[in-house]
This record gives C-alpha cells, structure tokens and sequence, in this order.
C-alpha cells in the first residue's frame, strides 16, 4: 500500500475530551485547548478490544492483597502469551507483540529483561488543537448523596465538581508509512509488515471510535470527520491539521490550504467522511470523494 496522510476531526459538546491532572481541558501554555495522540489511541484501543481483537498496551488488573492493581508489563505479556522467561528469542517475543492490533498500528516500547524492544509504529499521530473559537470552560457542582466522612458534621454530603466545555472541535494530524516494518519482515515474514487490512482497521477507527467509547466525562465527544490523501510511496506532507480552517460561525471547514499544499504532489485518491448533520464541508477547487462517516457509505 501507499502512504497515508489525514486529519480525524472530534466534537465534544459539554464534555471534557482530555482532562489534564486537575481535571481541566489539556491546554499549552499559551492556554490553547488540545487533546493528546493518547486521548485519541485509547478508544481506538477500546473499540478493537470489545471487538475480539488482541490488544496489548491496556490496562488489566490482578487482585493482590484484596485489592485490584494493574498488572505490570510483563504480566500483560504472560496473560497474552504465556511464560516471558520461555520467550528468550527476541524473534518470538517480536512475533507475538506484532500478532496485536494497536502494536501493529501504533508500535510498543517493551523494555523487559533480556528483551529491550522497541517498534515504531506505521501510525503517528499528532496532538489535536481545538479550531473553535468560543470554547468556555464550564465547571458544575456535584452534590453526593452519601455522608463526608472527612468531616465532622455528618450532615453535610459530599461535594464534586464535574468540568467540560461548552463546545470545542479537535482535529489531529496523522501519517500512515507501510514501510515502516520493513526492517523487521526480512527476519519474521512478509505477514509481520504494516497490510491493507492493519490499515483499514486503523481507518474504521478513526472514523467511529470516539462515537463509540461513552463515558461520564467522554459522553457528548463524538467523530465528526476523518480525511485519507493516499500518496506514492515517496511523496511526503507535513501535519495537515495545521492546514485546515474552520469557520467557527457556520461549523464550516475550509480546504484551500490543503489545496494549495497538495499541488505537484503525486495524489494517489482522497477520502473525507464527515457528519453533515454537525458540520458542513467547503472544498473549494479540492478534489476529494465525500461518505457517511458512520456507514461509510458515499455520498
């Protein structure tokens, strides 16, 4: 296959998509709001474990002590895969990380006795900014309906906060390079390098992975749009996300740049899947084939 550029763009509406430490939207220090590549990764990693298929960089719990703690990395491997200590050869220990979804996508670091490895991945994916301008920070008091037992009046229940934003949209730049396991099919098998099929799983979840993982906080954050420019194999294009606009007024994103920069360069195919029902899409003199984002479907 080719290589692969795109932007996978994430509303959140009243949610807080990546919290920092204090449980505020992620910001720089210039206090621009942004979502890390790892909010990103873990639904995706989520939505292909709930599907059956083998993940390694999740957490898992042992119960020790009577209580539940996660597994250290050497135990995820044992329950995958059996015994470390009998897995010596690198080969093995390189088979089976690869025989795992998000490894095969996004690389691992295993940094174990005996078997310092590390893979990077055919996937890398940027930091996602927020392109919306008039996105508030809105803090809500919780009220718990059990006692404080912190303090001394036991008629006072515990109080919470929950923090969101009112509306933001992330878009994050990513690169797929299929060649990137080339080193490694001389000594494991052609099977063991980045495949059609390893790219369409990655695709599928830029699509409908957030969409998919729901929780308190990740309620209201959704995939809105997902974009694939399929290059020759040495065409190269830096992040795309800082290339794209978006109207704030009209929820519009904008293609021109993208456009521009795309010009004499050797363009394999184009694919935007978006929600049309959150934002619109202005392609300008942008040449692309548009679909459903959910179905997939072209529209």
């Amino acid at each position: 296959m080719n290589r692969v550029y795109g932007i996978i763009g994430i509303k959140s509406i009243m949610a807080n998509w990546n919290a920092d430490f204090s449980g505020r939207p992620k910001t720089t220090g210039f206090g621009e709001i942004f979502g890390s590549d790892k909010a990103l990764k873990f639904p995706m990693k989520k939505m292909w474990e709930s599907e059956g298929k083998k993940v390694f960089y999740i957490k898992t719990f042992k119960e020790e002590k009577k209580k539940f703690i996660p597994k250290k990395l050497d135990e995820r491997y044992v329950e995958l895969f059996g015994d470390l200590k009998k897995d010596e050869d690198n080969k093995i220990i390189l088979q089976n990380l690869f025989s795992c979804i998000d490894v095969k996508n996004f690389g691992a670091t295993f940094a174990e006795k005996g078997a310092n490895i590390s893979i990077t991945g055919a996937v890398q994916i940027g930091q996602g900014f927020n392109r919306f301008e008039n996105t508030n920070v809105e803090i809500q008091d919780i009220l718990s309906p059990f006692a404080n037992s912190a303090k001394d009046d036991p008629t006072q229940s515990t109080l919470g906060t929950k923090i969101t934003t009112n509306e933001a949209h992330y878009f994050y730049g990513f690169c797929v390079n299929p060649s990137a396991y080339d080193c490694y099919k001389e000594f494991l098998g052609n099977e063991f390098g980045y495949s059609e099929a390893d790219y369409e799983e990655f695709k599928k979840a830029a699509r409908v992975s957030a969409t998919y993982f729901n929780s308190n906080s990740k309620f209201g954050c959704e995939n809105e749009f997902a974009m694939f420019i399929e290059t020759a194999q040495d065409s190269y294009l830096p992040d795309l996300s800082n290339y794209i606009e978006f109207d704030t007024s009209t929820r519009t994103l904008k293609f021109e740049k993208i456009n521009s920069l795309l010009q004499n360069i050797d363009i394999k195919k184009i694919e935007i899947y978006y929600n049309d029902l959150s934002i619109k899409i202005d392609l300008g003199a942008l040449k692309a084939d548009l679909f459903n984002l959910y179905s997939g479907k072209q529209k």
